[in-house]
């Protein structure tokens, strides 16, 4: 039987590109690598007489492949030893780099949690879409979703995380946070994001929510209220409050009305896909940590991915 050799490329004559190969050369494109460098390296440990530190790149890229393929950090760990692909998109070489293990990929983490780097990271990916043109800045749309928590009391405290709390939407209990988005009209890019626990009423973080330019705002009923709605709206006081007209009760509502809520309805969809980018594309779908600020960190993370996620095809285009 013939030997195999080393190289990671060689064990298939005629490699296939896969899904997975084909999403991180794309990200590996659109991601502004130098920008978040320079927004970190300020806080990132320096070379000195110890142990040099692994390349702040290289970390971010294992930060960043956590996020989009919902690794914790000893499976990170695990899949950086398993999978040629992830290490080539690291830059780790394992003939002659040792892998980063799960407390240095954890402690990289606590670094970003530690000096708010989530937001800045935010703040500075939304920056490029500004100048790309893809975020307009002139109305937002608000909205939320659930996020579950562990309800086990099997952990070191024998309770329930206190941070988080239940709530019914419909028919059912849910456990966990919410997470609030603020996006984009135009688009629907995220650029606010707010963690609170689950029964927070979405109408309480509305102004949390809102960069202060808009000139409308477009919401779901849960942000309806007697002085922000349609009828109460003045565009030369504020922004104008695109909010469904509620049905008074006992009572069904006017056609016209019905109407209006349809329309609004339509323009707001689009606040939808980040919310399916970050469950479905990047399988969040349940809290990994204890506590609503390292929780809502990693949140923050995973919108601005999904903002370069959902503009990656206009990116490669001016990129070439």
């Amino acid at each position: 039987m013939k030997q195999l050799g080393l190289d990671d490329g060689g064990f298939v004559k005629h490699p296939k590109k896969t899904r997975k190969a084909q999403f991180l050369a794309e990200m590996d494109k659109v991601v502004p690598w130098a920008r978040l460098i320079d927004l970190i390296e300020p806080h990132y440990p320096k070379p000195g007489n110890g142990r040099r530190p692994i390349a702040l790149e290289t970390m971010l890229r294992i930060h960043f492949m956590q996020q989009w393929f919902a690794y914790s950090d000893p499976a990170m760990e695990e899949s950086l030893h398993d999978i040629p692909l992830l290490r080539e998109f690291a830059g780790l070489d394992a003939t002659v780099e040792a892998m980063p293990d799960e407390t240095t990929i954890l402690k990289f983490r606590h670094l970003l949690e530690r000096h708010n780097l989530a937001s800045a990271m935010l703040e500075q990916i939304n920056a490029l879409l500004g100048e790309r043109g893809l975020i307009l800045r002139q109305g937002t749309m608000v909205d939320a979703t659930l996020v579950a928590a562990p309800t086990s009391t099997n952990n070191r405290s024998g309770k329930r995380d206190p941070e988080m709390s239940s709530t019914k939407k419909g028919n059912q209990w849910y456990f966990g946070m919410k997470a609030h988005i603020g996006a984009d009209t135009a688009n629907g890019l995220v650029h606010t994001v707010v963690g609170t626990a689950a029964k927070v009423a979405d109408v309480k973080v509305t102004d949390e929510l809102l960069h202060g330019d808009e000139k409308e705002v477009h919401g779901d009923k849960g942000y309806t209220t007697n002085a922000r709605n349609l009828s109460s709206s003045d565009p030369a006081a504020g922004p104008l409050w695109c909010f469904p007209f509620k049905k008074p009760k006992g009572e069904a509502l006017p056609e016209w009305k019905r109407e209006i809520n349809h329309r609004l309805s339509q323009l707001r969809a689009r606040v939808e896909h980040p919310f399916r980018v970050v469950k479905r594309q990047f399988g969040f779908t349940k809290v990994r940590y204890r506590g609503l600020r390292k929780n809502t960190a990693q949140l923050t993370t995973l919108f601005a991915l999904s903002n370069l996620y959902l503009v990656r095809r206009q990116l490669l285009e001016v990129t070439g």
